[in-house]
């Protein structure tokens, strides 16, 4: 189900469904009497592939959804965890794992950080499952957390959860009453603090990649269309899609949680300071071994 479901979302997309619009009219055009039609199909494929690219269509779009949440600021109070939602990565050992990470995962990932350096003592929560690779997404960003000075028992681990939905119910079993604070792109935050405030959680949004801007001053930039533009309307059409999936799916189901068993692992002590490790003794510390602490949990339902 979880890969039908990308797989259908990935060709509604505007730029693919643009693209097959116009394919099936060339198709009319050189098989088929009804060229008319098939002119006028390849005419709004140009049209609407112009358009999904244009600076002041996309932002107007985007921006409202992006700025539903405001940055995160520091609040007078404990915070427990801050975690950060998966994002998308590659597996390539003669690249840094900087570059490994997705855009968007970098960012969600620094802001994480950022924030988690607000609040001495509290711990960074990765999550993201393999994807179809070796590694898992919350491992790739705990390589790169190390990197940048996060200590080792401060991650924690969710490897299993494919999606939005399993991240909430998954965070819900451990982060209970405690105070937390939720990172992911501003266009996905309406959607994620949706399913988290369905788990019975309330956390402290903490926006980050803010793509849509209300002022471009070069003409040339706002008027023409750009692959980033692009970006924008299809961050929106995702974002607009997945809502249009939590209301069908919470109708279908008539409720919004079921049971489901994961596994959270937490990085064991490390004595040496992670920002002077090699990059190969990073890995080796990631490596999953006998003497890794893990704990099972259950989400409950609701």
């Amino acid at each position: 189900m979880f890969e039908l479901k990308k797989l259908v979302s990935a060709l509604l997309m505007p730029l693919p469904a643009m693209l097959i619009l116009g394919f099936l009219g060339l198709l009319l055009i050189m098989f088929t009497a009804r060229r008319k039609f098939g002119s006028l199909l390849v005419l709004v494929s140009l049209c609407g592939t112009f358009l999904i690219a244009f600076q002041p269509l996309s932002s107007r779009l985007l921006m409202p959804l992006e700025r539903e949440y405001s940055a995160f600021l520091p609040i007078n109070e404990s915070i427990d965890y801050v975690m950060v939602l998966g994002g998308g990565h590659v597996v390539d050992d003669d690249i840094p794992p900087t570059s490994a990470l997705s855009r968007t995962s970098l960012m969600r990932l620094t802001e994480g950080i950022r924030v988690m350096r607000m609040y001495p003592g509290s711990k960074l929560i990765l999550s993201g499952y393999a994807g179809g690779t070796d590694v898992s997404h919350a491992r790739v960003m705990a390589k790169v957390a190390l990197a940048l000075g996060v200590a080792k028992p401060d991650i924690i681990l969710l490897e299993a959860a494919k999606d939005t939905w399993e991240e909430a119910r998954q965070a819900s079993a451990f982060v209970q009453s405690k105070k937390l604070v939720l990172v992911t792109s501003a266009s996905h935050m309406q959607r994620a603090m949706y399913e988290f405030e369905a788990a019975g959680l309330n956390p402290y949004p903490a926006p980050t990649n803010f793509l849509a801007q209300e002022n471009v001053e070069q003409a040339w930039s706002r008027y023409t269309p750009q692959a980033r533009y692009l970006e924008q309307t299809e961050r929106y059409w995702h974002e607009t899609l997945g809502q249009l999936w939590q209301r069908l799916r919470d109708w279908v189901a008539n409720e919004s949680m079921q049971d489901l068993s994961f596994s959270v692992s937490e990085f064991e002590t490390e004595s040496a300071e992670p920002a002077q490790l090699e990059q190969q003794e990073i890995e080796q510390q990631l490596a999953p071994n006998d003497e890794s602490e893990s704990d099972e949990a259950a989400a409950t339902s609701q």
